[in-house]
């Protein structure tokens, strides 16, 4: 227990609490910068930004229903999104193989000019806007991440939400 904690008599519980708001809060104004810098830079958004970016990291087309689980997001969501990304000229679709109903979805050359421009500028804005944390702070933050996540496991939290 913390000394502000054992003055008020509090538990631990309180204490997470607060951690809980304020991940909240530094989660939402990040993400809302970074959705307004995609926007004036880029003229994009950000879950655009993230198809290309999974479609990107992944040697392989990826079916709409892989990228829906990839980045968390319904298939309709999905859908919307490559249309259009598609319209634009950033991604194709193409049957896949084995499957014709199915459809695979793929960087054009524009597609992976226009991501990499992005992903560089996206990576310079984190920097950025992480900036008062240095190698060991981060580091540090990290690690505590880290034992969240595995302590979600240990009680049977399922990621897949």
């Amino acid at each position: 227990m913390s000394t502000k904690q054992q003055q008020k008599g509090e538990p631990l519980s309180k204490e997470r609490l607060r951690l809980w708001i304020k991940l909240l809060k530094a989660h939402s104004s990040l993400e809302t910068e970074l959705r307004r810098r995609c926007r004036e830079q880029f003229k994009t958004t950000l879950p655009r930004f993230d198809v290309l970016s999974a479609l990107a990291r992944t040697p392989n087309d990826l079916k709409m229903g892989e990228i829906s689980v990839l980045l968390k997001v319904s298939n309709g969501n999905i859908t919307g999104i490559v249309d259009r990304l598609t319209e634009d000229g950033l991604v194709i679709r193409v049957a896949a193989p084995s499957d014709r109903r199915a459809q695979l979805v793929r960087l054009t050359n524009a597609g992976m000019k226009s991501f990499n421009e992005m992903a560089k500028a996206h990576e310079a804005w984190l920097n950025e806007l992480l900036g008062s944390l240095d190698i060991d702070k981060l580091n540090e933050f990290q690690n505590l991440l880290d034992d969240v996540t595995n302590h979600f496991k240990h009680i049977g939290v399922n990621d897949d939400a």
